[in-house]
């Protein structure tokens, strides 16, 4: 396979590097990593983390709903996965009158867990190197775009073949920029309830102050069930469905670790860039994430105004706001750790020995002018990159234009509304009005509208408004962003649900006219056209010539430079990585620990912080040292714990295993400075930061005495 093409001289990079660094596809850990992964003390085999022929610890391992992993704890399907991933459902179950993120939910019986629709989890049955099928040929097409479609083409046709005559899904993924292709067969569950979760003040602990920080004292977890039709095979929602019976559920161990103890990470880690150049990542320090984190921050702080105000407006904004500020805090720590790793640096330091071999070996004269092009590529893209970000994270996050863009289905006029389509996209969006509603505040909006435009009209190079807005009123000039914002909310009938509602019972000429008449939607038509046909189209003409660049820098650095291991960029694709316990140092004179104690937990809550406040029966079973079964040797209940597992977004929620595979936490962020490693990865600076599932299991049992819960699973002591 050329997969195995990674099989290759390793001996000058140290052991440390070998066993930290990267985010490894399983089908390959017998060939790749086994032996690094058994000298760090892991007692299990490959075999056992990856297997087709028998069941094995992939079969635990879900994609759970589009963007996190869970793993199945029981033989009755029960799945664990962190709060933050299931949020969004336990949003969705609360109101004032039940307001499960506050006082948290736990279903005392199957009957008692609820539903949630369209939330699915993805099993992968088996991976497949299809690489030498999908690139045939493509070495004498030179248009990227004939490239593009012979791939989904190809792609089409080997997917269907997989699945044939079966229940099963599958898709096939890019590796190594394109360079290799993978194909997985998945088996999709689509009924899936919500079991119990922690009050917010345990399960995100902390909040925005501790968001990516070491050290943590996070309960990060919730738990859902996994059901299926009466053939155990996957099934619509149904009173009548019953709980899976997996092929695999992972026992628990309570046994505790020790500092430097090798530790695993199974999971699907969303997106790295790691073979960047340097150019690339100049322009994500100095660039692009500082002027992100800045207008994320300005609507963080008016979501805060306002969630602070009002419960009813927290519980709308809660996870809006836990979206925004994710990234926010993430961006200006990766920023931050590329500069202390001095990642630029050490990139052009990668790339002059790259370009040293190239120069001396006539073989390689296909790579001799592909740093240069890049040097090029991004000068032009310098100037393109920040009004893409202002759109994206300025002018295109103002909810009341988005929600108008959303009409355009309704007002090309290309669909009669009387048809079956037309009654299905009436449907859709009476749909979409109720959930837009639901999680929507005018006055908040209007708000996050004025600081928008503001920061677009001051930052841009070549702001541009339309001509309408000039004759709304005398005042209203891009200089006076408050008065376009005033008569656009006055004016506009888009943030009235009971009149879009009403618009949409009788959609007819008359209606549609006012629609397409509303000063937001004619706003939003503005800037989102504007977005599309402009900017947008900016940008992807410098990423036409760069994603071929891209690909073959990847391609070139595995040929020229083959004594290093390189592993595929994560793309949401099933990874294994491993490490060790260990604490680290982020900055001169600081030493953190590797793991956290309910003793922290007790000195951050009593410290007056609003984000470190927890219920009072915690605070008790904590002072009391009532911990039950759930404490280490020492006679503390450790709460969370760091490794060197390399993960990112996407591994959220993923399962972390002791030597033997048994689980021993949840993964749930990284350290600060060690957010880099999407692009970086450092050694000295990253860590994953792990609930242990010891204080999980404390909290289940002692705390919400659900132990019923804590019964089905298969615990270790």
């Amino acid at each position: 396979m050329r997969v195995l093409s990674l099989l290759l001289s390793f001996t000058l990079f140290s052991v440390r590097l070998l066993a930290d660094e990267g985010m490894w596809l399983p089908m390959l850990l017998k060939q790749l990593n086994e032996k690094d992964m058994k000298k760090m003390g892991m007692k299990i085999s490959a075999e056992d983390i990856y297997s087709v022929n028998k069941s094995s610890m992939k079969d635990g391992v879900v994609l759970f709903g589009r963007g996190c992993t869970g793993e199945v704890i029981s033989k009755e399907g029960l799945l664990l996965t962190n709060h933050h991933c299931g949020f969004g459902q336990i949003q969705d179950h609360s109101s004032l009158d039940h307001d499960y993120l506050k006082d948290g939910f736990w279903a005392k019986n199957h009957a008692d867990e609820l539903p949630n629709p369209g939330l699915t989890v993805t099993f992968i049955i088996r991976m497949e190197d299809v690489t030498a099928k999908m690139i045939e040929g493509l070495d004498k097409i030179t248009d990227e775009s004939e490239r593009e479609n012979r791939i989904t083409q190809r792609s089409m046709e080997l997917v269907k073949e997989a699945v044939a005559n079966t229940h099963y899904e599958a898709l096939i993924k890019p590796m190594y920029n394109g360079n290799e292709y993978v194909l997985f067969v998945t088996e999709v569950f689509r009924d899936v309830r919500l079991v119990g979760a922690p009050p917010q003040s345990i399960g995100n602990f902390g909040k925005d102050s501790d968001n990516w920080v070491w050290p943590r004292h996070t309960a990060d977890f919730s738990l859902f069930r996994i059901y299926a039709g009466k053939d155990n095979k996957p099934a619509d929602y149904s009173p009548d469905n019953v709980p899976f019976q997996p092929r695999y559920h992972f026992p628990i161990s309570t046994s505790g670790i020790k500092e430097n103890d090798f530790t695993m990470v199974y999971g699907f880690p969303a997106r790295t860039n790691e073979y960047l150049t340097s150019n690339a990542v100049d322009q994500i320090v100095n660039l692009s994430n500082p002027l992100k984190v800045d207008l994320r921050g300005q609507r963080l702080d008016v979501m805060n105004k306002y969630m602070s105000a009002d419960r009813g407006v927290f519980i709308k904004y809660a996870d809006k706001y836990s979206g925004v500020s994710n990234y926010h805090k993430k961006w200006a720590g990766e920023a931050k750790g590329l500069m202390r790793a001095h990642a630029i640096d050490k990139k052009k330091e990668f790339e002059s020995k790259f370009q040293s071999r190239v120069d001396a070996d006539p073989k390689f004269s296909a790579y001799k002018n592909l740093l240069s092009d890049f040097n090029r590529e991004y000068a032009t893209l310098k100037d393109i990159q920040p009004e893409l970000d202002l759109y994206n994270e300025a002018l295109l996050t103002i909810e009341i234009l988005r929600f108008a863009n959303g009409f355009r289905e309704l007002t090309n006029g290309s669909i009669d509304l009387k048809s079956e389509k037309g009654k299905e996209i009436l449907a859709n969006q009476k749909k979409r009005v109720a959930e837009f509603f639901k999680d929507y505040y005018s006055l908040l909006d209007r708000e996050i509208m004025t600081a928008m435009l503001k920061s677009y009209y001051s930052k841009s190079v070549k702001p541009v408004s339309p001509d309408f807005i000039a004759g709304l009123s005398a005042q209203a000039t891009t200089n006076d962003v408050e008065v376009v914002t005033t008569i656009v909310f006055d004016s506009s009938f888009l943030d009235d649900e009971q009149a879009v509602s009403k618009l949409l019972e009788n959609p007819d000429s008359a209606a549609i006219a006012k629609l397409k008449g509303d000063i937001a939607y004619k706003l939003a038509v503005f800037y989102f056209d504007q977005y599309r046909n402009v900017v947008l189209k900016n940008y992807n003409g410098v990423m036409a010539r760069l994603i071929p660049m891209n690909r073959l820098y990847v391609k070139a650095q595995r040929e020229v430079i083959p004594e290093k291991r390189y592993y595929p960029d994560a793309n949401q694709s099933l990874r294994v990585a491993y490490g060790k316990t260990e604490g680290y140092s982020p900055a001169d004179g600081v030493n953190y620990t590797w793991f956290t104690t309910a003793d922290g937990l007790l000195q951050k809550s009593n410290s007056g912080v609003v984000d470190y406040s927890i219920p009072e029966r915690l605070k008790d079973l904590i002072q009391k040292k009532d911990f039950g079964p759930y404490a280490d040797k020492d006679g503390q209940l450790h709460t969370c714990f760091a490794a060197s597992n390399h993960t990112t977004g996407g591994n959220s929620g993923s399962p972390v295993f002791n030597a033997k595979g048994q689980l021993i936490g949840t993964n749930f962020d990284r350290n600060w400075e060690g957010t880099m490693s999407d692009v970086y990865y450092d050694i000295n600076q990253v860590r994953n930061i792990t609930a242990d599932i010891r204080y999980t299991l404390f909290i289940i049992d002692k705390f919400a005495g659900a132990t019923h819960l804590v019964n089905e699973m298969t615990i270790i002591h």
